[in-house]
């Protein structure tokens, strides 16, 4: 669901509102991924965790503008020292309020000192145009990722992780109508577009501090995205990684439900129309998503005109 927490501006020692940063000018996150569930958010996680140039949140996933943390967690966060004790301390104190406090936010990353840090919350896919304007407003500097997903493939992977740990209840996966009604779901269908997710934050971020990645590229060569998100975010993508490779993947091996051709077909032609906007206005490897469930791949010609428009990014000008 969409949450419309109220927000605290930040004032300064004046009594003036301060446009954005923090109290200390390195407290603040380099970046969020927003997105998309299931579409390599916890391998990104580990990867930068891994990575000498960051120091990364104990949690992965903070959910501090969607629920303010009050989420269950499926693990147990990390606490290797003093500083992630701390960090775990101020989150829950500040989740504890009743808005959403960006100053104090961006004191979470104090333990980041001159490394880069970020949060990795797919839920922040499903934030409103307002949450997104003032997030930003807040950290102008603020980078943003999307790792985009086919999404005939995400959902499915999506609802095999829901009954997995019986965040919803276990259904009959040949069955049309039980799969419906796990699809309908509006939390579902928020998660399931990510040309409108894109186009959301694509409206409040500068075009040289967003990017699209592709779960697709995460599969066909995981060094080459690793190294290419590392020179976004910028860090070095040659120094060597502790304790992971660029593939591993804690959820790579998840067991999902079987897909039978009808149901494949059927999600396929529920996601049609969207198959073809993301291969339009995603490119990359989303122009390949229609053609792997029969749909021609040649748009019409007003559909490229508003591709054109997209790209023009809400007037954002140089």
């Amino acid at each position: 669901m969409r949450w419309t927490w109220r927000f605290k501006a930040r004032t300064g020692a004046n009594g003036h509102r301060e446009a954005n940063g923090s109290v200390n000018g390195d407290a603040r996150p380099d970046f969020l991924c927003v997105g998309a569930h299931k579409g390599g958010t916890t391998w990104l996680y580990q990867q930068l965790d891994s990575h000498p140039d960051f120091w990364m949140p104990p949690v992965k996933e903070l959910h501090y503008f969607d629920q303010l943390s009050r989420v269950h967690r499926t693990s147990r966060p990390r606490c290797r020292d003093d500083r992630d004790l701390g960090f775990l301390e101020s989150l829950k104190s500040l989740s504890a309020k009743p808005y959403i406090d960006l100053e104090h936010y961006a004191q979470l990353f104090e333990p980041k000192a001159s490394l880069l840090s970020g949060d990795i919350s797919p839920n922040y896919s499903t934030l409103s145009n307002e949450v997104i304007r003032r997030v930003v407003g807040y950290f102008p500097n603020l980078k943003v990722i999307f790792l985009a997903r086919d999404p005939v493939e995400r959902v499915w992977s999506h609802l095999s992780m829901e009954v997995r740990y019986r965040q919803i209840e276990p259904f009959d996966a040949t069955d049309i109508d039980q799969v419906n009604r796990n699809l309908l779901r509006r939390g579902m269908l928020l998660r399931s577009y990510p040309s409108a997710i894109v186009a959301r934050w694509k409206c409040n971020v500068h075009p040289d501090r967003f990017r699209i990645y592709f779960f697709d590229d995460l599969k066909r060569n995981p060094t080459e995205l690793r190294c290419s998100i590392l020179r976004f975010l910028g860090a070095d993508p040659d120094k060597p990684s502790r304790r992971v490779t660029t593939d591993y993947n804690s959820w790579a091996g998840m067991e999902k439900l079987p897909l039978t051709d009808k149901v494949r077909l059927h999600l396929a032609q529920f996601f049609k129309k969207e198959l073809k906007t993301c291969a339009a206005r995603l490119g990359g490897p989303a122009r390949d998503w229609p053609a792997r469930y029969g749909f021609s791949v040649l748009f019409f010609l007003w559909e490229l005109a508003d591709d054109i428009d997209l790209f023009v990014w809400c007037d954002w000008i140089a």
